[in-house]
């Protein structure tokens, strides 16, 4: 017998330590389908390889709380999402809370339209309630963002989201918000951040048989929240501000639709097109290989849409609506439409938030640095808000990656990151919003349209006044998360010399920190000329992510030959920060 076919018809081992932790958590696992699932894994896993193999990688270490809560594939098991996982967070995020503000805690619950939502949700507020706290569970499901402003608009302790946003379809997430008594005033509504992770962390490592942990009654919210929120959200452009404008809106089979619609109609944008096919909730999301407006094809349908009824502006949300992207009518593109990038979205909304900041302190005396409004982005995200800040008066603060950190900068009155997340409205929601975002940007178009112009004309602008700043994203995905800490050595210790044809000026390793920047696992490089690029993994998906940017100020050749130059440096960068991190 060859060793190929002897190790093919050995005996299958699991080892004794996961057996017993698996046979454990189906008898407390509180579902009937996913006790199933395991017991039946169980009992293959001594005579089958792939059953045993599978059981293993279910019992491989528990799912990690960290500040992005939890997020993973749907399943049986303590290494995936499921009732029983969510039933031994939340059992773990209500005791730190009682004891940091004592008995009755109050928490919010929300959630999206993905697989096990509903009942992950359920599960969250009845677990909430029987350990002495108060559950109020929105009226169904809803977008993130108004599970954010329900925190800070009902003073809440706490707020819990059910939703993995944009990612696949086999998986989901268990976000977690501090407002009322948990955190200061200025950060109500916002993220958890470290050490509160480490803190549920313990405590859910704590939890002791789910069997025996009290459930109560839910406390089910009404449709009063949403209007609450629609309300402000109404706040944020002048009434009639989208009136002409044909807008064709897509919820990419999310939680936005019905919420983006009226929000929208309240700023008079009457001529609204949805895509058919994602307007309602799909847990499949059949018509996106991933439901992300980011990814290449997912508004293929929301343009042809555009195309057809000669809209002026496609706006998209993903899944769980707290991202918003856009589309403008382009004549010299492809199909005569171009996707604008994250960063000018960013661009855009900050210049709008940063001129109405500066209308609101005309008359005042001017404030010294460090008591001006804030424009606030991640380090990842393009430089261009720094100089509308400074043009404006503004200050700019930057950031970690992440809402976590971004919301909480001091004096917020905006703040984005590149992955089209924007937050636009920091009293009202302390988080990235896309349904607020879509608002202000259609008031932004619906403004430039009556005066002749478009949000093109908008970027032209600002081109004009502090240089053509293009950015892209380098991503690769590794199956092999090795490769990606080897990359992070390659590029600390060889760094590169120079970079599209320029010398690099300034290496910094952020794992030290920076003068405005925690230590964080990441580098910077930025060259002579002004080009910068970041590289760094990705905090939820396994990928090295680089970020790069070219600045080229717009001379006697003008706009056109500035672009020109700017993309085919972009090109050049590219390539040379391939071969620096070598993957």
């Amino acid at each position: 017998m060859t060793d190929a076919q002897d190790s093919e018809t050995a005996p299958i081992v699991v080892g004794p330590d996961v057996m017993g932790r698996a046979r454990d958590w189906a008898d407390q696992d509180p579902d009937p389908d996913t006790r199933a699932e395991l017991t039946g894994l169980i009992a293959l896993a001594g005579t089958d390889r792939d059953a045993a193999t599978d059981l293993a990688s279910r019992f491989d270490g528990p799912l990690e709380f960290g500040t992005a809560g939890l997020r993973g594939e749907i399943g049986a098991g303590e290494s995936r999402m499921n009732r029983a996982t969510v039933t031994r967070a939340t059992a773990g995020l209500v005791a730190v809370l009682r004891e940091h503000v004592g008995d009755g805690p109050v928490v919010v619950v929300g959630h999206d339209a993905r697989h096990g939502s509903h009942e992950f949700a359920r599960d969250a507020a009845e677990i909430v309630s029987g350990a002495g706290g108060r559950a109020l569970l929105l009226p169904r499901p809803l977008p993130t963002p108004v599970l954010a402003f329900a925190v800070r608009h009902l003073d809440a302790d706490a707020g819990i989201m059910v939703t993995a946003s944009h990612n696949p379809p086999a998986d989901n997430g268990y976000k977690v918000y501090l407002g009322g008594r948990t955190v200061p005033a200025e950060e109500r509504g916002a993220q958890i951040v470290a050490p509160w992770d480490a803190r549920i962390a313990e405590a859910i490592a704590a939890v002791g048989d789910l069997r025996e942990l009290p459930r109560g009654q839910r406390e089910g919210l009404g449709e009063e929240i949403v209007d609450a929120y629609l309300d402000r959200v109404a706040t944020l452009a002048p009434g009639g501000a989208a009136e002409g404008l044909t807008i064709v809106h897509t919820s990419m089979h999310g939680v936005g639709a019905e919420v983006a619609r009226a929000a929208l109609a309240r700023i008079g944008a009457s001529d609204l097109s949805e895509v058919a096919e994602q307007r309602d909730p799909d847990p499949d999301f059949p018509t996106v290989s991933f439901p992300n407006p980011e990814e290449p094809g997912a508004l293929d349908l929301a343009l042809a849409a555009a195309r057809r009824v000669g809209a002026d502006l496609v706006i998209a949300n993903d899944p769980d609506a707290d991202r918003c992207s856009a589309a403008v009518p382009a004549p010299h593109a492809a199909g005569g439409w171009r996707q604008l990038t994250g960063d000018e979205i960013g661009a855009l909304l900050g210049t709008q938030a940063a001129r109405a900041a500066s209308d609101a302190r005309d008359g005042h005396s001017p404030a010294a640095a460090g008591q001006r409004p804030v424009l606030a982005s991640s380090v990842v995200s393009s430089r261009l808000l720094g100089k509308v800040a400074a043009a404006h008066g503004l200050d700019h603060a930057v950031t970690l990656t992440g809402f976590k950190w971004i919301a909480r900068a001091p004096r917020i009155v905006f703040g984005y990151e590149e992955a089209i997340g924007y937050c636009v409205d920091p009293e009202g929601v302390k988080d990235k919003d896309g349904i607020s975002a879509a608002v202000r940007l259609a008031a932004l178009a619906g403004t430039a349209r009556r005066e002749g112009r478009t949000l093109q004309d908008l970027l032209d602008d600002l081109a004009l006044e502090h240089g053509v700043h293009v950015t892209a994203p380098l991503t690769v995905r590794v199956t092999d998360l090795s490769l990606i800490s080897r990359a992070m050595t390659q590029v600390r210790e060889q760094p590169p010399t120079d970079l599209a044809g320029s010398p690099v000026v300034v290496s910094l390793d952020l794992v030290h920190g920076s003068r405005d920047l925690p230590p964080t696992d990441g580098v910077v490089w930025e060259t002579e000329v002004g080009d910068r690029v970041v590289v760094r993994p990705s905090g939820t998906e396994p990928k090295l992510k680089c970020y790069l940017e070219v600045v080229v100020g717009v001379g006697q050749a003008g706009l056109a030959a500035a672009r020109e130059a700017a993309d085919l440096r972009m090109a050049a960068l590219r390539e040379d920060v391939a071969a620096a991190i070598g993957i």
